[in-house]
């Protein structure tokens, strides 16, 4: 097994990206990555005949969640990198500012929907690391634990990506619906590790 450190080397650089965005986009990968395996560490297995084909539906929209999530490292970075193209726009004439204000305000909006899909993706990840805790291969449910530790991350560290995005615009409608978006998520996600975690210990 090998482990790619570019991506390590290039987050711990001066470069603004990757920054806290994609690894929450990460997190929530890696969340999705552990609950399937602990899927694969149950499936087809003769003890846990009951609810395989339960842990295959898992499995599907587990993999289905890693490649959507996956996409957005890279995605949260794109975005933030037209952030910093608008506020590179000429401002020496007021047109020039009107039109670099328009800029920075929209590239702005674009970049909180990163953060926001993956705070909607990793809250059902987290959905389904509670299900793999409560009827996958117990051998395993360390794994779902941390699976769902990860996927709490990515909603909060995401959550904390958009806010400062929200923060330099001046759509008050706009910030006011993605906030409410953002707390409905939140207090999901911590609800749901709140359930997780002591069925997880429980087990051990």
């Amino acid at each position: 097994m090998g482990f790619d450190k570019n991506f390590l080397d290039l987050l711990a650089s001066s470069s603004s990206t990757p920054g806290g965005g994609s690894v929450s986009a990460l997190a929530g990968a890696l969340a999705a990555g552990l609950t399937s395996m602990v899927c694969n560490l149950t499936i087809g297995k003769k003890k846990y005949q009951e609810v395989s084909e339960e842990l295959s539906s898992v499995l599907k929209e587990s993999e289905e969640l890693r490649e959507e999530l996956t996409k957005l490292v890279d995605e949260d970075a794109r975005a933030f990198d037209q952030v910093m193209k608008a506020y590179r726009l000429p401002k020496e004439t007021p047109e020039e500012k009107e039109i670099r204000s328009q800029g920075i305000e929209e590239a702005t909006k674009g970049a909180t929907q990163a953060p926001l899909e993956v705070m909607e993706r990793a809250l059902r990840v987290l959905e389904l690391s509670w299900i793999v805790a409560e009827k996958g291969n117990p051998n395993s449910v360390s794994d779902a634990g941390v699976a769902a530790l990860l996927g709490w991350s990515a909603v909060e560290g995401a959550d904390l990506n958009v806010e400062i995005n929200l923060s330099s615009l001046k759509d008050e409608s706009f910030i006011k619906e993605i906030k409410a978006k953002c707390e409905e998520i939140k207090t999901k996600a911590q609800t749901l590790l709140d359930e997780v975690l002591p069925l997880v210990r429980s087990k051990l």
